[in-house]
């Protein structure tokens, strides 16, 4: 694909943007897929091994940061784990969020009520909620007084404009699973090459 199409580039340049000019240090990887469970600790491995590296290609010490430490969960199990960290914290954690949108289980409304997540977590890391929505909110659901509103509200709001890509696949194929693998080690490689070290020694 043409450079401004290719998709590992595009997210290798992505990565860097986040990773040395907006000091993020961490990516989190997010799969909801329950089949995918294990890719964030085989990208984990697959990035930080190949580009979590001090020298360049010609022996002398980068001059910038290089990978950016790797770490996910597969779907909502994350979301009861470290979410609240990625929309509230202080730390920027680019996310990409990756899913299929047909389903290799057919278990009622599952993967409906899974997608609707996934699109609500991007969503809600892009526009935030506003304090007044918070209010509104918790009015609407009733049985607070008026002081334990006011002491919800900074607690429940968040600012958005958190960095995420959304990746989607028509379904979890071997054919899709390989080309996701391919395009992050792609990305890895363009990054390295950027970087000036040698990705896979």
């Amino acid at each position: 694909a043409p450079t401004e199409n290719n998709l590992p580039i595009i997210l290798a340049l992505v990565g860097i943007w986040y990773n040395n000019f907006f000091g993020s240090e961490t990516q989190a990887i997010l799969p909801y897929d329950q089949y995918l469970w294990r890719l964030p600790a085989y990208l984990q491995q697959l990035d930080m091994e190949s580009n979590g590296k001090g020298a360049t290609k010609n022996g002398r010490m980068v001059s910038t940061h290089t990978g950016p430490i790797i770490f996910g969960e597969a779907g909502t199990n994350g979301q009861h784990a470290f979410y609240q960290l990625i929309h509230q914290g202080t730390k920027l954690i680019p996310c990409d969020f990756i899913g299929a949108i047909q389903t290799q289980n057919h278990i009622g409304e599952h993967h409906r009520i899974l997608m609707s997540n996934f699109f609500a977590q991007t969503e809600a890391l892009m526009i935030g909620k506003t304090p007044e929505e918070v209010k509104r909110e918790l009015e609407s659901a009733g049985g607070k007084s008026e002081d334990e509103i006011q002491l919800l509200i900074p607690q429940k709001t968040f600012t958005g404009g958190r960095p995420s890509n959304s990746l989607l696949v028509k379904a979890l194929t071997p054919r899709a699973l390989g080309a996701i693998i391919a395009m992050y080690e792609h990305k890895v490689l363009v990054q390295g090459a950027i970087w000036g070290i040698n990705s896979y020694d």
